[in-house]
């Protein structure tokens, strides 16, 4: 230990370096508190094990937590899939006659009469199909022109038809159940006088 005029360190400081206590003035005799350090050091290493064993604990929690959330929104992702995929099934399954009577009437051998009339047997069927999956035709020839469900092709001067009535349908428009797949492509009657 260094000594300075004739003094230790600890003397000059006026602790006590074993101990870590300030020195006494002598009469005292000397004050050991090791076993008092030695303890509260070992109180706290238990402390210290016990914190980390709980953040072990928590991190183990979050990281199921979150396993499960994953596993939560995949299941979730895919039973919609399925869904979709069942929905779109039962569709086609209603379909899947009309075009069985397609390929019917195109191996017949008759002529046009029958064959328009099995046309139209097909085209009924199809409607029928659709309607059971909820899907229905746009009306537009003779109605009010309606923007949302119409859309004008053409704009035909008349004097026979009210103004802004729709006077003919170029291509069918489609709802399924209160959707709109598809407007109705119309020709609008455009007429000042009325």
């Amino acid at each position: 230990m260094a000594k300075t005029n004739g003094k230790s360190e600890a003397e000059v400081t006026g602790f006590d370096l074993e101990h870590e206590l300030p020195a006494g003035d002598g009469d005292e005799g000397p004050v050991t508190t090791t076993g008092s350090l030695a303890g509260e050091a070992t109180g706290l290493e238990a402390e210290l094990q016990k914190v980390k064993a709980e953040r072990d604990s928590l991190l183990d929690r979050l990281a199921r937590a979150q396993a499960e959330f994953e596993n939560s929104r995949r299941r979730a992702a895919k039973e919609q899939q399925d869904y979709r995929d069942f929905a779109t099934a039962d569709a086609i399954k209603t379909l899947l006659p009309a075009l069985d009577s397609f390929e019917r009437a195109l191996q017949a051998k008759s002529d046009a009469a029958d064959f328009r009339g099995g046309v139209e047997l097909i085209y009924k069927q199809l409607q029928d199909a659709l309607a059971k999956i909820g899907v229905r035709a746009v009306t537009a020839t003779g109605e009010p022109f309606d923007p949302h469900v119409h859309e004008a092709i053409e704009m035909v001067e008349t004097s026979d038809a009210a103004d802004h009535e729709v006077l003919e349908e170029l291509q069918r428009g489609y709802k399924f159940k209160d959707r709109l797949l598809r407007p109705a492509m119309v020709k609008v009657a455009r007429n000042p006088g009325r």
